[in-house]
């Protein structure tokens, strides 16, 4: 008998929630016993809520402090937070659940665990409900639902901080963080050698955030390099960057909007420099193109640094006047440091992520 799932996800507030339903439909499509409907969770909320959902992109990329102070805020009071999502979600997620009848539900996005399971039970609707963590270190409590059958954590840092905030232990399934199958380098290792030009590629989420214009004038002024931007949908941050940098530089520096095939530029590049999203950290590791960490945001991912650095992921420099220094550290030696995070990247990528949770979801909705 077909199964119906129904994944609530995001769409405008990053696009890690996204990218991640993305990967897992791909293992999905290959089953043809089960339906897959995806919503936006904002959009269940009508304008008001999708409002909200729209500015935290405007928020993160010019107000770090201001996103900073929402995080902490709903960290002090989740269950208001839940209830007041519910109370705006709930007659669409009713009529959602009558044109689905899904046979589980799994969510991608922490406003989306407490509030929903809230509609099931006031409704005395029982249906298996999962939470896909969509962080790696510095969890948001609302990830963090007892309530849930399951909830699928990206790492072991992430399952414990669930423990502490009161999901059971059995509930938790670590099964990596799951990644679209393009990203995966499924080409050979081969280390960088220094007598080639360093191929950088600048990027920070899909809102375009972060001091790209210092940190490529910095490599343009002292190494040897070609250097590529990625300025996401800041269309203003684009037309800047191409204002400042091309006509000084010419053909040492590209710049690009938003884009759906990243992955070409990551597969091509030798070093990445990115802000510490989980997307993009992921997405690089995958690619097996090694990261220089140049900032977090505050809340979900202050503490993604200081994890890419213990599995020596990536190297981290949040200071621009140090960044020359960090990446001549990287290149000493003939880029003995730069190539052993290629090898640590390649130990820890999990390409079967994806197809685990898949996997794992679809064992659940057949055994219920």
């Amino acid at each position: 008998m077909t199964k119906n799932i129904l994944i609530i996800s995001s769409n405008y507030t990053g696009h890690g929630h996204k990218s991640i339903t993305e990967s897992l439909c791909e293992v999905f499509s290959e089953n043809n016993d089960v339906n897959i409907h995806v919503v936006d969770g904002f959009s269940l909320g009508g304008n008001t809520l999708l409002k909200i959902g729209k500015s935290y992109g405007p928020i993160t990329r010019k107000s770090q402090s201001l996103w900073e102070l929402v995080w902490n805020m709903s960290t002090l009071k989740p269950v208001l937070v839940n209830e007041f999502i519910e109370l705006i979600i709930k007659d669409h997620l009713m009529k959602l659940i009558e044109e689905v009848h899904p046979d589980l539900i799994l969510s991608v996005h922490p406003n989306f665990n407490g509030s929903v399971i809230n509609v099931l039970e006031e409704n005395k609707i029982k249906i298996p409900f999962i939470t896909l963590i969509a962080d790696l270190v510095s969890i948001y409590p609302l990830w963090a639902e007892p309530r849930a059958d399951y909830t699928i954590s990206p790492t072991t840092e992430a399952k414990d901080k669930c423990m502490e905030f009161g999901v059971p232990e059995e509930k938790i399934k670590v099964l990596g963080f799951p990644v679209r199958s393009r990203f995966n380098n499924h080409g050979e290792h081969s280390d960088y050698k220094t007598d080639n030009p360093l191929k950088c590629l600048i990027m920070s989420g899909g809102e375009g955030v972060g001091n790209m214009r210092k940190i490529a004038e910095v490599l343009l002024n002292n190494f040897n390099c070609i250097v590529r931007i990625i300025a996401g949908r800041n269309t203003r941050l684009k037309n800047s960057l191409n204002k400042s940098l091309s006509e000084k530089y010419g053909d040492k520096v590209e710049i690009y909007g938003f884009m759906e095939n990243i992955q070409e530029l990551m597969f091509s590049s030798d070093i990445a420099f990115t802000r510490g999203s989980p997307n993009v950290m992921m997405e690089s590791i995958a690619c097996n193109t090694p990261l220089i960490i140049t900032g977090a945001l505050p809340g979900q991912e202050e503490g993604n640094p200081k994890f890419a650095e213990d599995y020596n992921l990536a190297a981290v420099c949040t200071d621009v006047k140090k960044m020359k220094d960090t990446i001549e550290d990287l290149l000493k030696n003939n880029a003995e440091k730069l190539n052993e995070i290629k090898r640590s990247q390649m130990n820890y990528n999990n390409p079967n992520a994806a197809r685990d949770i898949a996997n794992f979801i679809l064992s659940v909705v057949k055994n219920d």
